[in-house]
């Protein structure tokens, strides 16, 4: 694999980043959008000149059905109104992989379609799971996208203790769309995203 060679050290460090976010202090972060049942934040990223965003929401389904509906497979691209393809270019055991995916263009295209090349692992996360991710360095690129990269984000997904049939999804994305966009547009882009990703899944999950 190119630029992975230990794919189960690489895996641990991104979990052990995602669990640093996870408990990053409530006051570190400022809203960034709030609509009835998603809150966005964000604060400065210590891997780019960019946000970390932070979005949670609740959803009304099992945890397993929600993260399989989320991490790389055959539902994500059914109802990811962002994701335009998504290839596996490299399996290494059930819950990790290397995938391939493209996005659409967003704010009438002042941001032009991207594409990503991201290690992707998920794995147990006290009573529920984490979904997580991290571009790597891959030689083989298609000419009509610009290279997005992925910092370390994911997706923790557990039960909610009052309603077990409920989980609390909460999300860490910080995604350096690289080219030459505002950064204002970025951020207006990303916490729009966001939301949208929430509402998305939710219409997934009620009609599964």
């Amino acid at each position: 694999m190119e630029g992975l060679p230990d794919a189960a050290a690489f895996a641990s460090r991104l979990k052990n980043t995602l669990i640093q976010y996870h408990s990053i202090e409530d006051d570190k972060w400022r809203v960034a959008k709030k609509v009835k049942d998603v809150t966005i934040w964000r604060k400065p990223s210590e891997e780019f000149n960019g946000y970390l965003f932070k979005a949670q929401g609740v959803i009304d389904d099992i945890v397993n059905s929600v993260i399989d509906h989320i991490r790389p497979g055959p539902y994500r691209l059914d109802w990811d109104s962002l994701m335009t393809s998504m290839d596996i270019l490299e399996h290494f055991e059930e819950n990790c992989c290397v995938m391939r995916y493209t996005t659409a263009g967003q704010l009438w295209n002042i941001i032009s379609p991207r594409e990503f090349v991201d290690f992707s692992y998920t794995v147990d996360y006290e009573d529920g799971l984490l979904s997580c991710g991290l571009s790597v360095d891959w030689s083989e690129q298609r000419p009509e996208f610009i290279r997005g990269f992925n910092h370390p984000c994911g997706w923790f997904c557990v039960p909610r203790k009052d309603n077990p049939q409920q989980s609390l999804l909460t999300g860490y994305i910080q995604t350096d769309l690289r080219g030459m966009i505002p950064q204002s547009a970025v951020d207006t882009a990303m916490a729009s995203t966001l939301i949208s990703f929430y509402v998305d899944l939710r219409k997934a999950l009620q009609k599964a």
